[in-house]
């Protein structure tokens, strides 16, 4: 397939057109008794490969450990599907979605990673993590 065929195939919208706006942080009520893990699953994950415009799929995992705010798992749920019909590359989601997620929560902790379902015969995992400095 030609190059300039491969980069034609599917409307692929730009990673500007994530929003953030939509996450709605939650007071972690407990906060001053104790800390908590929290990990959180998308098994749907979708994008699309910016290369070829061809879906891409997968499962997003992000680990994290609250400071004062957790996050709201509707608008989660309606901030990754903004990825939908965005091209983007498995390293660039993983942390677009981890920076975006500390700008919100500011963590104590936190990981993002994602397993990504196999395309050509090659699996992909790839994971970011953010430490809060003392």
């Amino acid at each position: 397939m030609p190059p300039s065929f491969e980069k034609t195939i599917g409307n692929t919208e730009s990673p500007d057109t994530i929003k953030t706006d939509m996450l709605d942080p939650l007071d972690y009520q407990y906060r001053l008794q104790r800390d908590i893990d929290i990990v959180i699953k998308q098994p749907e994950y979708t994008s699309v490969c910016p290369m070829t415009g061809l879906p891409d799929f997968g499962c997003i995992t992000i680990r994290y450990r609250p400071n004062q705010k957790i996050i709201e798992l509707k608008s989660l749920k309606f901030y990754l599907l903004q990825y939908r019909n965005v091209g983007i590359f498995y390293e660039h989601v993983v942390n677009r979605i981890l920076d975006d997620l500390v700008k919100v929560l500011d963590p104590k902790f936190m990981e993002v990673a994602g397993d990504f379902t196999a395309r050509g015969g090659i699996t992909t995992k790839v994971a970011a993590v953010y430490e809060r400095k003392a």
